[in-house]
This record gives structure tokens, sequence and C-alpha cells, in this order.
């Protein structure tokens, strides 16, 4: 099978069985996503980074499942179903078993206007819509167990190897986007931080905070249209990407606030979800996940800086993003909340 071919098919208005009028084509780094009229079917290439592996059918096939499974969690109306593409003396059919050579996410498109990016930029988010959010996204988190297997995860000795590896996949860009100071008082204040709060953590993994989160929630994972709240997009592609204390999903989407400006909405964001979760010991280790996370920000940028096959002026671009975030990690760490 040719991808060329089965992305031409897709971007095809007469494939799909539901019909549409037009089909618009996105591309990142491990997907195409072609959007109908009421419908988006996402594919994932066959690709191997290191922290993901798609590059065989059953392995897209595995992970296209768990993207539905862990997403309906947060948005059981859009996340619909995984639709076998099969094909056959050169055709392709979507929905057929016979002889099935891709799989398909089936999703109800959202409304692009109402994410929660474009909203902030047109100041039309409010500090009581992020209490919401927060509220809505405790009574999601309620309903996820910490069972073993993610109290693993909770531990010291995960939580420093994730933290400890930011310092070693960056510490290349010193002098570029991140200078020696800011790239050492990081790693300081953030080592000092867990040898100071063992029994935080350890606290943490008994009050069963530690669950298989969204992983990837920020503002453009997060719709807001009306009363109607949508999350997606969370990560199925790496377990220990997904796994962790509830607190840094928190802290991801309140320093997404940050770094746009609006700490008055990472404030409320945050409030929201410690007043409906009842959860009072996140406070402790919410500044300590929002440098992990704006620190992550950096290191994936960063990581743009090497790409051969950017132009000059997206580098440029991530260059000037990449030294944003690393300063706003440095700006948690020289004050106190």
């Amino acid at each position: 099978m040719g991808t060329t071919s089965l992305v031409d098919f897709l971007q095809d208005p007469l494939a799909y069985p539901e019909g549409t009028g037009s089909v618009a084509l996105v591309q990142t780094h491990i997907s195409w996503v072609f959007i109908g009229d009421r419908y988006v079917y996402k594919v994932k290439k066959p690709v191997d980074f290191g922290f993901l592996d798609f590059t065989t059918l059953e392995k897209r096939s595995f992970f296209t499942r768990e993207e539905l499974r862990l997403n309906k969690r947060f948005s059981p109306d859009v996340y619909i179903a995984v639709v076998p593409i099969s094909e056959k003396n050169g055709a392709f059919a979507l929905g057929d078993e016979t002889h099935v050579v891709e799989y398909a996410l089936k999703m109800r498109r959202i409304s692009e206007d109402h994410m929660l990016s474009r909203l902030l930029k047109q100041g039309a988010v409010t500090r009581d819509d992020l209490k919401r959010v927060g509220r809505h996204l405790a009574k999601v988190y309620r309903g996820i167990a910490s069972d073993a297997k993610a109290r693993a995860f909770g531990s010291i000795e995960v939580i420093s190897h994730n933290i400890r590896e930011n310092f070693e996949q960056t510490e290349k860009y010193i002098g570029g986007p991140v200078s020696r100071q800011s790239f050492d008082a990081i790693r300081a204040w953030s080592m000092d931080f867990m040898g100071d709060n063992l029994a935080a953590f350890e606290e943490r993994v008994l009050g069963g905070h530690i669950k298989e989160c969204h992983g990837d929630l920020h503002l453009q994972h997060i719709c807001l249209k009306g009363d109607d709240i949508t999350v997606f997009d969370c990560i199925e592609f790496n377990e220990r990407f997904r796994y962790g204390d509830v607190a840094s999903d928190v802290a991801f989407l309140s320093m997404d606030l940050d770094y746009n400006g609006r700490k008055d909405l990472a404030e409320a964001f945050a409030q929201g979800y410690i007043a409906e979760s009842g959860d009072t010991s996140m406070a402790r280790l919410i500044r300590f996940y929002k440098v992990y996370r704006a620190y992550v920000r950096a290191k994936v940028t960063s990581f743009m800086l090497d790409d051969a096959g950017l132009d000059e002026t997206t580098k440029a671009t991530a260059l000037q993003t990449a030294k944003r975030y690393y300063d706003l990690a440095h700006g948690y760490v020289g004050h106190e909340d």
C-alpha cells in the first residue's frame, strides 16, 4: 500500500459513507487528519521517533484503539469509533474489514472557533469560564482510578528520571535559547525541591492522586462552547508521558495560561479544580510541576532547531518560543507563589 494513494483517497469527499461536501487535510509529524463537514478521521503515520513507534499496522491499530479509549473518558460524544480501511485490487474502502490495510479514528467535528486558545486571543474568556473548566476536569479525574500500575509512576525515582532527562536532553542548547545561568538555576531548584519534599510526593501516591491522566493538557486541546466543555487529544503513544500526578496536568494548563500572560485565569482554573476535587495538597506541588511543564515545552521546541527540514524563518521563531519557555521556567524558580 502506498501512503500517498491512501492519503489521496481520504481527501476525496466520496470516500466517506456519511457524505461530506469537502475534506481538508491537516498534517502533524505523527498523523494525517482529514476534516469533513461533520466528522474528522485521523490516521497515524508509520513513523518511529523513539518515544513512539507506529511502524507496523498492528501497532497503529493498538494505539488508535488506545486513543479512542483514553479520550472517551474526557469527551465521550466526540470520540466515536476505530474504522478499518481495506484495499482490494488497488481500491480503498472506508469501513470495510475484508482486507484491512489501515485504521482511522473517527471523531465528531468540534468548533475550531471555540478552542480555548482562540477565545483567549479574542479576550473572550473569563475567570468563571476557567473555574468551570477546572470543575469539569475534577469530575473527570474523579472517575479515573489510581491503581497499582498508576501509582508506580508517582515514585520519586520515576519523577526524578523525568526531570534529569530534561536537563540531559537540553544541555546542548546552553548559549542558544537557554543561558547557563537559567539552566543551572532551574536544574538546581528542581533537584532541591524533590529532595526537600519527599514526604509530599509520597503523600500524593498514598492519597490516590497518581492516575492515567491526559498528559498534554493545554489551551489548544480544550473547546469551550456555551455550557459544553470538550477536552481532547490526550497522549496515547507513551505511558510515561500520560501517567502521573493529576497536579501535573493542572499545572500544564495553568502554565500555558501564564505563558499567555493570564496568571489570573491560571489561578481561577486551579481554584476551580481544587474546590471541586477537594485536593488541597495539590497546591504544594503546583509550582514544581509548572516548572517541569514549561521546561518540557522549551525542550520540545528546542528540538526544532535541529530539524534540517525546517527553514530558517521557522527556526528563528522556534528559538524565540523556546527562550520564552525557558524564561518562564526560570521565573517560576525565582519567585515564591
